[in-house]
């Protein structure tokens, strides 16, 4: 029996989805979504919109699930808008979605201008203690203080490996307060934080390799 071979020429014309450009909406299938593709390409507005409406009664059929109450056939509008990717110029039946509803662009995040007292802690850091130091003194109060403090100590640490000085944590603290929050070093004791990285993956990391 003669072998065939797949990968000569008269198998290259083959179409394989992979190798195709994505579908907005791969539940219609290639093949109405080529259908789509045809119809934005056609020039003439009449025959555009003919084929449009062509489009939307096989849908209608091969999709009857997709109509709305009393037949309405929005959704299916909707998603032919969708899939032509909004390039489809046809004076539409209805309202159509549009595409800064389907993909809406998010609002831009205010940024925070200024200096920051000390980059190592960060815009956050500093504005969370500004916040707790004006709140009531209580149990909450000094939950949130504790916090910030410890978190601190590890942004410093990050900073400085060497070793981290818990009178300096306590004594920023009291600066970006402005005095509100006043720890005394020799009382208010933060917690050692250790490098528990394993010893095999530090020695990957300081691993140079061989020429």
């Amino acid at each position: 029996m003669e072998k065939i071979d797949i990968h000569s020429d008269s198998y290259k014309f083959l179409p394989y989805n992979t190798g195709m450009p994505p579908m907005p909406l791969p539940e219609y299938g290639r093949t109405i979504q080529n259908m789509v593709d045809y119809c934005v390409e056609i020039e003439n507005k009449e025959e555009r919109t003919a084929c449009a409406y062509a489009i939307i009664e096989v849908m209608k059929r091969l999709f009857p699930q997709q109509k709305g109450e009393n037949g309405d056939l929005k959704k299916f509008w909707d998603h032919l808008n969708i899939m032509a990717r909004f390039e489809l110029d046809i004076d539409f039946p209805c309202e159509v979605v549009s595409a800064d509803a389907v993909n809406p662009r998010p609002s831009p995040i205010p940024y925070e201008k200024g200096p920051i007292k000390y980059r190592h802690y960060g815009r956050s850091v500093e504005n969370m203690i500004i916040k707790v130091a004006d709140m009531e003194e209580g149990e909450e109060r000094d939950e949130l203080i504790s916090m910030l403090a410890h978190q601190m100590k590890k942004l410093l640490l990050a900073h400085n490996p060497e070793g981290v000085d818990n009178a300096r944590v306590l004594r920023d603290l009291y600066d970006y307060s402005k005095g509100k929050i006043d720890l005394d070093p020799a009382t208010y004791i933060l917690h050692d934080f250790h490098d528990i990285t394993p010893v095999a993956v530090k020695g990957k990391k300081g691993k140079k390799k061989k020429k």
